[in-house]
């Protein structure tokens, strides 16, 4: 019996498409702090793989994917 996992799911926006077939993700989260309840806010770039020819500043979908390189483990919806 196989168990089905849920790939993640991220939307960010791309700062970056100079690569090839490769772009940057910037995708912003917030959260709560455990003991101060303060709303901190996290940033975290992801590299995404890519057919379609993506412009900087697009809002994009992210997937966790099959690893294509060292860095590229998602890839883009």
């Amino acid at each position: 019996m196989e168990k089905k996992t849920s790939k993640r799911k991220l939307q960010g926006v791309i700062v970056s498409n100079k690569m090839d077939k490769t772009v940057k993700v910037l995708v912003e989260r917030q959260k709560s702090h455990p003991r101060y309840k303060k709303v901190v806010n996290h940033r975290k770039i992801y590299f995404a793989h890519t057919d379609k020819e993506l412009q900087e500043g697009e809002e994009v979908t992210i997937i966790e994917s099959r690893p294509y390189s060292k860095n590229v483990k998602w890839k883009v919806i």
